[in-house]
């Protein structure tokens, strides 16, 4: 089923959608819907605000699980990636000199030249290593590497690699590989198309601590957010200020999945016009419905993400209902 007939889909639960509007002093200017779902790591939908079924494209969001080979493989203790590697390879970069460096160093270590990465060079950039995907792409050509599988078409979806991918993610979701649908992301690389339920159940085994190489990437997150995003940026602030509690990696058109560390429980958020600001408000919403962040740490990242502009903030109305209520 394609984006565009989910988003005039009333199917269960869309009745309660969460509502984002900003606010040009008391005037309402623009609104956004929202889905948001959370999932336990059995697969159990707990709790939703709006369509928990709500089929998308989960973008960055899944750098994590992309990782997996990575680390099965060998390859990350081969190279000595260590924790501040890991992480990058897991993010969606700033593209600064220290996320650039994280990356080259990543390379070198696996003896992979940077002329084989295939991530764009971004705007204004002089290299495809400050691209925010590079760790990503660096992580993959590092695998290869170390399994003897071809480099030049490392982000085709037939490649061993990729499979490889499918199949981790298919296995976490209880699903037959073949059942996954996959379309290219902009950095070339596959991401693949969820319900949003899927991607809650995703980040629940995250942070749940049953899968050793999942624990080895959320203590990697844990230690290192500013590899993540940025500082300054949503991710790596809340990582931050959750003083150990949460894991958070965003993706792009609206996409929000955080993960509740150590109790197996994973939530994911959907803006059905894909826009950023309406995500982090969302989120940040539902934390303080669900108390799992400070109120200090909270009013922090509010004053940060909610206030857009003078006299310009953003407000979220709705909530996350049980499931069956």
């Amino acid at each position: 089923m394609n984006i565009s007939t989910k988003l005039s889909d009333k199917k269960r639960g869309d009745s309660n959608i969460l509502e984002v509007s900003l606010k040009r002093n008391s005037s309402i200017e623009s609104i956004h819907r929202v889905h948001a779902v959370i999932s336990d790591n059995k697969g159990r939908v707990l709790m939703t605000a709006g369509n928990p079924d709500f089929q998308t494209f989960i973008r960055s969001s899944l750098k994590p699980f992309q990782a997996l080979p990575f680390i099965s493989s060998g390859t990350a203790q081969k190279i000595s990636c260590g924790d501040k590697g890991l992480a990058i390879c897991c993010a969606s970069h700033a593209g600064t000199k220290s996320h650039a460096r994280e990356v080259f160093k990543l390379l070198w270590n696996a003896k992979v030249d940077v002329s084989n990465l295939q991530c764009p060079i971004p705007i204004k950039a002089s290299s495809p290593l400050e691209h925010n995907c590079s760790g990503k792409h660096a992580a993959f050509l590092a695998t290869c590497k170390k399994m003897g599988w071809e480099l030049s078409s490392y982000l085709q979806g037939k490649h061993p690699l990729q499979k490889e991918i499918f199949r981790r993610v298919a296995e976490l979701l209880g699903l037959p590989t073949e059942e996954l649908l996959a379309a290219r992301d902009d950095c070339g690389a596959p991401t693949l198309l969820l319900q949003l339920s899927q991607m809650a159940l995703l980040y629940a085994h995250l942070g749940g601590s049953k899968h050793a190489e999942l624990e080895q990437i959320s203590r990697a997150m844990l230690a290192h957010p500013e590899m993540i995003a940025g500082n300054g940026l949503f991710d790596t602030e809340l990582i931050k200020l959750a003083h150990g509690q949460l894991l958070s990696k965003g993706g792009a058109e609206g996409i929000q999945c955080i993960s509740l560390l150590g109790q197996g429980i994973g939530m994911a958020i959907k803006v059905e016009d894909g826009s950023r600001r309406a995500k982090h408000a969302v989120a940040l919403h539902l934390l303080r419905q669900l108390e799992w962040i400070t109120p200090g740490g909270l009013e922090e990242l509010e004053e940060k993400f909610l206030l857009v502009g003078p006299g310009v903030q953003l407000e979220v109305k709705g909530s996350l209902e049980l499931q069956g209520t």
